[in-house]
């Protein structure tokens, strides 16, 4: 597991832990090298601790888990995706404000 009750996801354990997870799920599909993504880690962790409970939060790194990243046609990261009863109902791209984020997540909690 990664900070903050965060799952580290990867193609192996993606099914088991998002698509099959009896919450919801916001997965951060990002990059070690990407600005960006580092920009709104703290931001992702925030919401992890907000939800704890009603929301999973998980980051999958898209250079190490090419199968996942194509799965989903992730093509820019960040990239957040919130998954409900194994279907991806809401994605985020880009490095946008927390209050943006928690509007989405909140339209499916």
């Amino acid at each position: 597991m990664a900070a903050n009750g965060i799952i580290e996801l990867s193609d192996s354990n993606f099914d088991a832990e998002v698509l099959k997870s009896g919450v919801p799920v916001l997965v951060d599909f990002w990059a070690p090298w990407c600005g960006p993504c580092r920009a709104i880690a703290p931001v992702v962790e925030e919401i992890s601790a907000s939800y704890e409970g009603r929301l999973k939060v998980g980051k999958l790194n898209v250079d190490e888990n090419q199968q996942t990243t194509m799965k989903f046609g992730i093509r820019s990261i960040p990239t957040l995706i919130v998954f409900k009863g194994g279907q991806a109902v809401e994605q985020i791209i880009g490095a946008v404000p927390k209050g943006e984020i928690e509007r989405v997540v909140g339209k499916t909690l």
